[in-house]
């Protein structure tokens, strides 16, 4: 019998797993040099006197398997809408729900917080993410293209 997976509001003291997970998902995104952050960045980010950023983990005997982490952007069309920045789930626990129920809770936190709706990117090569994004019944703009400056 699988362990229960549970859904909970990320703490402080999850911040390092949660980064091995980031690391995991940048390896599995071709680009694992891509991860700079440093762990005290993103605990006072996500835990500072102004947080920027939310999450919610999965976890599995005590065991991290999983986050969704949020964050507030503004449509100047819409209002205050919920980006998704990512949805992780380590390989070894994929296929038993863990991603549906991270996203579940996403969703409930938007509709609460009254978001109007909730965004995100997907690489174009990235087909298992499309599929599961369609059981969602979500959308996908190919009329706009990603625009960045890093610094």
């Amino acid at each position: 019998m699988p362990p229960e997976i549970i859904i909970r509001k990320a703490a402080k003291e999850d911040c390092p797993r949660m980064l091995e997970l980031i690391t995991e998902l940048a390896v599995y995104e071709r680009a694992p040099q891509a991860v700079t952050v440093t762990l005290p960045h993103f605990v006072e980010s996500g835990f500072g006197p102004n947080p920027v950023w939310w999450a919610f983990v999965a976890e599995e005997d005590g065991f991290i398997t999983g986050f969704a982490l949020y964050y507030i952007r503004y449509s100047t069309w819409k209002g205050q809408k919920m980006y998704l920045e990512d949805i992780i789930v380590t390989e070894e626990a994929r296929g038993r729900g863990t991603g549906c129920k991270l996203m579940g809770a996403i969703i409930k936190e938007a509709q609460e917080k009254n978001f109007k709706g909730i965004t995100w990117q997907v690489l174009n090569w990235n087909e298992p993410a499309f599929n599961f994004y369609r059981k969602y019944s979500a959308s996908f703009d190919d009329e706009w293209t990603n625009g960045m400056l890093d610094f």
